[in-house]
């Protein structure tokens, strides 16, 4: 069925997924502070506008974060942000017009649709604090973990009107789904950590980092959250051994998260109802070792970190998928989908029902 609502949907699900990638883009490219305010770039509306103030501070800091491509990739990415929460208030609304209409068979979440609005109304408080705050880590991974609920709210949306029903033979799958989700959210919590910390090469070969299984690391300075970039709380630079503690722990917790998944892709391939995304899942368990091994023996190229991105919240809408097409229905409404409604038997014809009347 093709609706109002299921187009903006697809094209939201689309936007967020590439607003992911372009925020790792805006993150590796260092033009988080191109535009050093917000919402504008030096109150003005476009780059176009602030061109003489770009170039100014470019000449006095000619390696700072400050550049004219700079500015005009952050922008960018702010410009699409906006798109998206303007399709998103367009969801909530088209969310309420379709429950109200008979002939949709799998009516949206409404409540969903709303919460959705309001998570991307947060979503954007974030990203102004990722500047004002000068691209603070902790601030900046909360951003991305943002954005990736946000995708996971716009799955959830999808998986009510277009995703795969409640299926029986997938229901023992339901613990193992959720609990390799939330090993998954860590992992990507880690993997922002990592990244808004530019830790990713303080370990330049694999399985052993800087020569050693377990190099000096700085535990207590490598996750203290509320500091500066770069920086310790008391002022002092982060020590490399930090950067190696956090690179060493993202790449543990990836052992974890690919045996969960990998487990949850074994079972799902043997599930006649979500064989489909067990494959999904394998491959996108394939890519995300390529790019994770690309970024320690290639020096972090652009391309595989921000592969590695996307293929982190490809997962992430994967496994919700499989998550939700194990949910046990309700006992009290047993014919109930969880992502439709309760399937009504055939109405007598109209002659049979005339003869009854008669």
């Amino acid at each position: 069925m093709k609706t109002v609502y299921s187009r903006l949907l697809l094209f939201a699900l689309f936007l967020t997924f590439d607003l992911i990638m372009f925020g790792a883009f805006v993150r590796i490219t260092d033009a988080g502070l191109g535009c050093p305010d917000w919402p504008g770039c030096y109150g003005k509306a476009t780059p176009l506008g602030a061109l003489d103030a770009i170039r100014a501070e470019a000449a006095v800091r000619p390696d700072g974060p400050v550049t004219v491509f700079k500015a005009w990739v952050e922008m960018l990415h702010r410009y699409i942000a906006a798109g998206l929460g303007l399709i998103v208030i367009g969801l909530a609304v088209a969310a309420t017009r379709a429950r109200r209409d008979p002939a949709v068979k799998r009516p949206p979440g409404v409540w969903l649709a709303w919460f959705t609005l309001a998570w991307i109304i947060l979503q954007g408080a974030f990203g102004a604090l990722t500047v004002t705050l000068k691209l603070q880590p902790a601030i900046v991974t909360a951003h991305l973990l943002g954005g990736m609920v946000l995708f996971g709210l716009l799955v959830a949306q999808w998986s009510r009107i277009a995703g795969p029903t409640v299926m029986q033979d997938a229901q023992p799958l339901r613990r193992l789904a959720w609990a390799a989700l939330a090993v998954l959210f860590v992992q990507i919590a880690l993997g922002g950590w990592v990244s808004t910390n530019y830790a990713t090469l303080a370990c330049q070969s694999f399985p052993s980092c800087q020569g050693q299984w377990w190099p000096p690391m700085d535990f207590a300075r490598g996750f203290e959250l509320w500091r500066p970039l770069g920086v310790s709380a008391d002022g002092q630079a982060l020590p490399f051994q930090a950067l190696t503690a956090i690179h060493m722990v993202h790449r543990l917790w990836a052992g974890l998260a690919f045996l969960m998944i990998g487990w949850l892709a074994v079972r799902a391939l043997s599930t006649p109802a979500v064989r489909l995304y067990g494959q999904l899942l394998v491959a996108l368990l394939v890519l995300q070792a390529l790019t994770g091994l690309t970024n320690v023996f290639l020096d972090w190229p652009l391309v595989a970190a921000v592969a590695h991105t996307g293929g982190a919240a490809g997962l992430l809408g994967v496994v919700l998928v499989v998550a939700f097409a194990s949910a046990v229905p309700s006992p009290a409404r047993p014919a109930e989908s969880r992502f439709g409604h309760t399937p009504q038997p055939d109405a007598p014809p109209r002659q049979a029902a005339s003869t009854l009347r008669a």
